[in-house]
């Protein structure tokens, strides 16, 4: 999975916002602020990842137990694929 082209991540200070460039902007009215580890995600979907990998990276990097890697992930992903954010 991985996000869309044309939605791009914009960090100013500790404020985490996408934004819809190009094409994408045409259908995308919405404004989506991320905190700290959405962001982080966000940016690991840059590239093309299995949910293993993204989660994997999630409990690297913030050195968390599995199952709370999981659910906050899965949701994540749920809400960037409802705002339609996310290739599959």
């Amino acid at each position: 999975m991985k996000i869309k082209d044309g939605f791009l991540l914009r960090s100013f200070g500790e404020e985490h916002i996408v934004v819809a460039v190009g094409e994408g902007s045409e259908d995308f009215n919405k404004l989506i602020t991320l905190n700290d580890v959405g962001a982080f995600i966000f940016k690991k979907l840059s590239v093309d990842l299995s949910r293993e990998e993204l989660i994997s990276s999630v409990i690297d990097y913030y050195e968390i137990d599995r199952a709370t890697a999981e659910k906050d992930t899965d949701i994540f992903i749920n809400n960037l694929k409802e705002a339609g954010l996310l290739d599959a």
